[in-house]
């Protein structure tokens, strides 16, 4: 079993934000299989049970807000019995150019509040991560503010062609593993 974690914080207020990039692919993926999520409540997460190729897994979007998400990881990881290199994160990264993606098999959190309550949790950062670039703010001082803030029109068409990719990544890394999804989409 594998778990794919789109990070991302809940309610209608932040739903095409920047922040919420992880929450759009897997949104994006539970579609294309035409799946849907359903309300865990002992994880405090929605979650969306899979089948790829002969894969199983699962898709995760915490009910928490960003920097709160390892609880509802590690509740679910225990319980399914899934170890940290069989999860990947998908979040925002201000780093990254507005939809180019970046995959590591682990290592620190970057400065992710997301991926910094994860690491916390698992008390591990040995999985993997999928960054979805959202481009950094010009001339503003306040990050918080700007990937909380909306895609514009023509962004909007760019990071529909970046969560598109995404979802092919993330397709092969439950198929071939991180190795080769890097060699492919980095």
């Amino acid at each position: 079993m594998k778990l794919i974690v789109g990070l991302g914080n809940p309610g209608t207020a932040y739903r095409n934000t920047r922040h919420n990039s992880g929450f759009m692919a897997v949104d994006a993926l539970v579609k294309g299989f035409a799946g849907s999520f359903r309300k865990d409540a002992k994880c405090g997460a929605l979650k969306a049970k899979l089948n790829y190729k002969e894969n199983d897994f699962i898709l995760c979007k915490p009910l928490s807000y960003m920097n709160l998400s390892g609880g509802a990881v590690l509740k679910l990881m225990r319980r399914e019995k899934i170890t940290p290199r069989d999860i990947l994160v998908v979040c925002d990264d201000v780093n990254l150019d507005l939809g180019r993606l970046r995959l590591r098999a682990g290592g620190s959190s970057g400065g992710h509040k997301g991926l910094e309550s994860i690491i916390r949790s698992l008390s591990s950062d040995a999985f993997s991560r999928l960054r979805i670039g959202v481009s950094s703010p010009r001339g503003q001082k306040d990050i918080s503010g700007y990937v909380l803030s909306p895609f514009s029109k023509d962004e909007q068409r760019v990071m529909r062609e970046g969560i598109e990719k995404s979802k092919d990544a993330l397709l092969c890394w439950l198929e071939y593993g991180i190795e080769e999804t890097m060699n492919r989409f980095n």
